[in-house]
């Protein structure tokens, strides 16, 4: 049993308590479920990759948006994770590609730029037919992100290509007097003219 608890507690996001509650559910389902849990676990690992061009999960060489030739092909979406593609595709507003980086540049977890999939994505810029017109970086808002996105700025900034930024600030329904300063500050700057 504390194999199994110990094992349950090395994934992102569950700490000694949820594991230890996840494995006694476990032990309370009947068989039949636990074998589907376990069998759906090794079918993904064995079936599920990474995209061969933007390193999005897939069960094919390449991914559902990078195949999908209705995609406008002048723009990727830079990200750290597919988790940030599911949540872009989500909205239905972004219509481009995407590059999963696998990550965000962190010294102190000792994640520097080999780790990432950033020589990929200037192989793919460089190569790209058509030209790739804009570039969006899409990095987490907090240190490891904004340091992601300007090493990010700094190689792009040689082509002759739009490289934007996601706006960041206040939530929809959010009120001002619960924003922290960082939010209410990056919403000010990344404010715009109101159209009529």
């Amino acid at each position: 049993m504390q194999a199994l608890i110990d094992e349950l507690g090395r994934m992102p996001g569950i700490g000694p308590k949820s594991a230890q509650r996840i494995a006694f559910h476990l032990l309370k389902v009947p068989e039949e479920d636990a074998r589907r849990l376990a069998q759906s676990i090794l079918n993904a690992k064995a079936k599920v990759r990474f995209c061969e061009m933007c390193f999005n999960i897939s069960d094919e060489p390449q991914c559902s948006v990078c195949s999908d030739e209705r995609r406008d092909r002048t723009m990727i979406c830079v990200v750290e994770e597919s988790r940030d593609v599911v949540a872009l595709e989500k909205t239905g507003v972004y219509k481009g590609l995407y590059h999963v980086l696998l990550g965000a540049i962190n010294p102190l977890e000792g994640i520097g730029v080999d780790q990432l999939k950033i020589r990929e994505l200037m192989i793919r810029i460089n190569d790209a037919d058509p030209t790739i017109q804009e570039v969006i970086l899409s990095t987490n808002p907090n240190t490891e992100g904004d340091v992601t996105a300007m090493y990010l700025q700094r190689l792009l900034a040689p082509f002759e290509i739009k490289v934007t930024k996601l706006a960041s600030g206040l939530p929809v329904g959010g009120d001002l007097e619960y924003a922290d300063e960082l939010t209410l500050g990056r919403a000010i700057e990344g404010r715009r003219e109101v159209g009529a």
